[in-house]
């Protein structure tokens, strides 16, 4: 959507000036049309980058984010479903259908690189995806502010104290009905680009709320930012495993929740990609 619109405001802004120089008359638009098109793009790439600086001066982390912030959703989510093109990402999917259609839900992943939380705002556009994120990425550009305003939570993985106040306000965006959640249970990404174990304290959320879990796995994500730079494509796979209904959990402890989820996506993704220990 967004470079589809830069596109045709670029070339709209292109053959207006071509028919305002009269470049049409003869063959001048031959160069005039394609210098003309490059800087409207530019122009518009500009103006977009301006925006975005402005809407990240505008966070205040000290202000508690009690609601989803619709200007920073829709931002958020054109820049995902464009870093997918721009980044020559070939997006190779299954399981779509087995998304949950209505109400929230709670959304697990393995975690291979930043990649992927846009994985899954792309494939859940209208979900109003959080994410529950670590400490750190709270100061990374764009990402921090942006995350904060759609109500992301920011984990301190060695304070139990603060990570659990964190998993409490996930727990009341659910209930609240303010929008849905979605972990990475193995907390890091580690080294060896395989699945770990999961830290299962974060299946309280769905616990405490009995919302629909849906498992997910991604694959391939770690070399698409050294791709994209090289202009090279990459083949991301992305699967919906299934969806979990509170009816099937309930007796289950979050440890032998966790252990379910994680023999799921071990299933799916292959012993080559499971590292040998085993879910807590």
């Amino acid at each position: 959507m967004l470079l589809g619109t830069i596109f045709i405001l670029a070339l709209a802004g292109a053959t207006g000036i071509c028919f305002w120089t009269d470049a049409f008359q003869s063959l001048a638009w031959l160069w005039v049309f394609p210098v003309s098109f490059l800087g409207a793009v530019l122009i518009e790439a500009g103006i977009a980058f301006a925006v975005i600086m402005l809407m990240v001066k505008a966070v205040d982390f000290e202000k508690p984010q009690e609601k989803d912030s619709k200007p920073y959703r829709f931002v958020i989510q054109l820049l995902a479903q464009a870093a997918v093109p721009i980044l020559s990402v070939r997006m190779h999917t299954e399981g779509l259908e087995k998304r949950p259609k209505s109400g929230r839900f709670f959304v697990v992943c393995n975690h291979l690189n930043e990649m992927d939380p846009v994985i899954l705002l792309r494939y859940f556009p209208k979900s109003q995806l959080t994410f529950i994120s670590k400490q750190e990425n709270k100061e990374m550009f764009v990402v921090g502010p942006f995350l904060h305003k759609i109500q992301g939570q920011f984990i301190d993985r060695d304070n139990d104290r603060q990570a659990l106040r964190s998993i409490v306000r996930c727990i009341e965006i659910l209930r609240e009905d303010r929008g849905c959640v979605a972990v990475f249970p193995e907390g890091y990404i580690h080294k060896d680009k395989k699945l770990h174990r999961f830290r299962s304290g974060v299946f309280k959320i769905a616990q405490k709320t009995k919302v629909p879990i849906v498992v997910c796995t991604v694959q391939n994500t770690p070399p698409v930012f050294h791709n994209g730079l090289r202009l090279k494509k990459t083949h991301v796979h992305f699967h919906v495993l299934d969806v979990i209904q509170p009816q099937e959990y309930e007796q289950l402890t979050t440890v032998e929740l966790g252990n379910k989820v994680y023999e799921m996506m071990a299933a799916d993704l292959g012993p080559e990609n499971v590292s040998d220990a085993q879910a807590e």
